[in-house]
């Protein structure tokens, strides 16, 4: 067996006297990666076992440099090339800078390999690096490298610190109904749901029902002195028009994704994305920490913005647009889009140690929403076991959904109760502001919350 690569000829690998032959780094990358429906739909997927296992050795012996001479999209075409491009340190890099892939794989899984070093080199790891790294390990090494990672924010709790499991605790409603969503705050608390953040997707852009939802979740935080933060996940265009109006913005929200185009179908560039963190910074409401994204494999080949570059990678470089942002929080939706992307509870498992893994790597402070659609060959069974082993590698935080089922977004993600089972089992913990409060005073009651409602509608 051997390796073959020039800029002309592209890249090949000779197994058992067959040579496969990959075109370029892109061809490559999507080749080497693990089997996944959304791949195979774009068409740049392995067509056998023994291809993608050829395209996986040819990418361990790929030199790490190579991806600071080869851009996956043109530098002049695509914002995002550039910001990874511009930003990449290297510095950082030099202490990685001999190895190949295979070689950096092995450095991750060994005792050198500390949290404090892996934290001086994360500015030096492009996205695509890490993406590449990831597609020649196995689970046990997504798991076993990301648990080495800790990754540490603040606004108003400090989320990603060893030893915490921290929840979004979502309470969706299908009519934005705030007597709803105030029962499933009010549920959440008691379970010991919240600390990350109370974070509501609204059935409706509309900035005056935006307004009215942040301004219920401030009243129930300042009532109760609960130490969390609250956002509504509308267009990041609707959360500056309410902050215009005066609503209590605490974090500000965006999907984003790994490409110029994915994010122009988002109706978003990084100039909005960083008018947007200006406008919330300078509320003071918490740290200076203020944007929460999320992302998920298959969004860019929904758009058909993918460029023909594989969908994990493609959410690789979303977390280089999320780290230029200086964010509080990042979660992978890792099932949601469904199984045209990933088809089944094995693709989901694999995609979500990947996302969280590669988020570490390049100092995320990763979460995840263990779910999937209800069309998707996938149950509950798997998501116990993403879920466990997510916390085992140390992920900051996942989401608590009323009974595991989204009610307003029509999908199943993992419940206050999933939560609780995760932190047992491994000995986790809320935040420390977080529990120190559940252990100050109880949960407030619906009784007591639902009086609060009226006088927002008025505002």
């Amino acid at each position: 067996m051997g390796l073959g690569h020039s800029k002309m000829s592209g890249y090949s690998h000779t197994v058992s006297g067959t040579t496969y032959r990959f075109a370029g780094l892109q061809t490559l990358l999507a080749r080497a990666t693990p089997a996944r429906s959304g791949d195979a739909l774009a068409g740049i997927a392995a067509e056998t076992a023994e291809e993608r296992v050829a395209a996986q050795m040819a990418l361990a012996d790929l030199p790490l440099r190579v991806f600071l001479e080869e851009p996956l999209i043109d530098y002049e075409t695509d914002e995002v090339t550039r910001l990874i491009f511009d930003t990449h340190d290297v510095q950082a890099f030099s202490a990685i800078a001999h190895f190949t892939v295979g070689d950096f794989r092995n450095w991750l899984l060994s005792d050198a390999a500390t949290g404090a070093l892996l934290d001086g080199v994360a500015r030096g790891i492009t996205p695509e690096m890490a993406a590449a790294v990831s597609k020649i390990m196995r689970a046990q090494d997504l798991i076993a490298a990301a648990a080495k990672i800790r990754v540490v924010t603040t606004f108003r709790t400090t989320v990603g610190l060893s030893g915490r499991l921290s929840t979004r605790l979502q309470p969706n409603h299908p009519s934005d109904d705030p007597a709803g969503i105030a029962a499933s705050i009010v549920d959440g608390l008691a379970l010991e749901s919240g600390d990350a953040v109370v974070g509501i997707n609204p059935a409706s852009d509309n900035v005056e029902s935006v307004a009215t939802l942040l301004r219920l979740v401030d009243a129930i935080r300042r009532r109760y002195q609960i130490p969390t933060q609250s956002c509504v996940l509308a267009h990041v265009t609707t959360q500056l028009e309410a902050l215009a109006k005066g609503a209590p913005v605490d974090l500000m929200f965006q999907s984003i994704g790994g490409t110029e185009a994915t994010n122009r179908s988002f109706g978003i560039n990084l100039a909005l994305l960083r008018e947007a963190r200006q406008a919330a910074s300078e509320l003071k409401r918490g740290s200076g920490q203020v944007m929460y994204f999320e992302t998920g494999q298959g969004s860019a080949l929904s758009a058909n913005a993918h460029h023909g570059i594989d969908q994990h990678t493609c959410e690789a470089r979303a977390y280089g647009v999320a780290r230029a942002l200086d964010l509080f929080l990042v979660n992978t939706v890792v099932g949601f889009i469904g199984p045209e992307y990933l088809f089944d509870g094995k693709q989901i498992i694999r995609a979500g140690l990947e996302d969280h893994f590669c988020g570490k790597l390049l100092g995320l402070p990763m979460g995840c929403d263990v779910c999937y659609t209800n069309h998707a060959e996938a149950d509950d069974d798997d998501m116990d076991v993403l879920l466990t082993l997510l916390a085992a590698a140390g992920v900051n935080y996942v989401m608590g959904v009323p009974g595991a089922d989204d009610i307003m977004l029509n999908y199943q993600s993992s419940s206050y109760h999933d939560v609780l089972y995760v932190r047992r089992l491994l000995g986790l913990r809320p935040a420390p502001e977080f529990e120190a409060w559940l252990a100050s005073q109880p949960a407030p009651r619906l009784a007591e919350v639902l009086p609060l409602i009226a006088p927002l509608k008025e505002l």
